[in-house]
């Protein structure tokens, strides 16, 4: 547990020394805010004091956001050759992914934790739904979860940083948008498991205040097939480098 958390106080601090992290946050907060606040269907216009609108824009905005902070996790250290030096200090490769993993987490949860003043703010207008807030919070959270590990995932397969953006963009979209749409060509039980395999179903689902263990159980498993693939994938270069 030491050494998971030394590395991931270390990644943590690169994101902030390289300013990659004050770059993503800003963007993070600034996209969010304002198409929450200022474009289209505002809270203000809609006149509801709930922060639907944060949320869908933050679903699609983490989408994107998540590969551009995972994409170095591993392919740098791949390319530099240090994941071997990395590996010969009594560091394993399952306290290495978690590790990075945990950084990452570090990172989103600063972001999410950046736009509470969003609810603060619907209290004043309103009696705001705090189940619903809560839930979607927590959906943000464990769809970050399951993202990050894709992308860890993607890292260690390539020691090109652009490459992993683009394989972890690939592979979130089929959860992000295709399962969902592909569900719908389908009828009986294979529409009904590729409409599991949908990340907007179980969001949505907790977006609206529903915590159901059937929603949680599928980021918690795919969060935990990313990062078991990761190290897998590490452990197969690593052998044969």
């Amino acid at each position: 547990m030491r050494s998971i958390l030394t590395i991931a106080k270390r990644e943590f601090a690169v994101f902030f020394d390289s300013l990659i992290g004050y770059v993503l946050l800003v963007a993070f907060l600034g996209i969010s805010g304002f198409f929450t606040w200022l474009y289209g269907n505002t809270i203000f216009i809609m006149n509801q004091a709930n922060l639907q609108v944060f949320f869908a824009v933050a679903y699609w905005t983490l989408f994107f956001f998540i590969p551009a902070i995972t994409m170095r996790t591993l392919a740098e250290e791949m390319k530099t050759g240090t994941i071997e030096l990395l590996l010969t200090k009594a560091v394993s490769e399952n306290q290495l992914i978690l590790g990075k993993y945990l950084s990452c987490m570090m990172l989103i949860a600063v972001a999410l934790v950046a736009t509470l003043p969003y609810y603060f703010t619907i209290e004043m207008l309103g009696d705001a739904d705090k189940g619903a807030v809560f839930g979607g919070y927590i959906g943000l959270f464990l769809l970050s979860s399951a993202y990050v590990a894709i992308g860890i995932f993607a890292s260690s397969l390539t020691n090109n940083q652009i490459v992993a953006f683009l394989i972890s963009l690939f592979v979130g979209l089929f959860f992000h948008l295709l399962f969902e749409i592909i569900s719908a060509n389908f009828t009986g039980n294979l529409g009904k498991i590729l409409n599991y395999f949908s990340a907007s179903q179980h969001f949505e689902s907790l977006g609206r205040g529903v915590i159901d263990s059937r929603d949680i159980v599928f980021f918690v498993s795919l969060t935990a097939l990313g990062l078991y693939l990761a190290q897998w994938s590490v452990m197969k270069r690593i052998r044969f480098s």
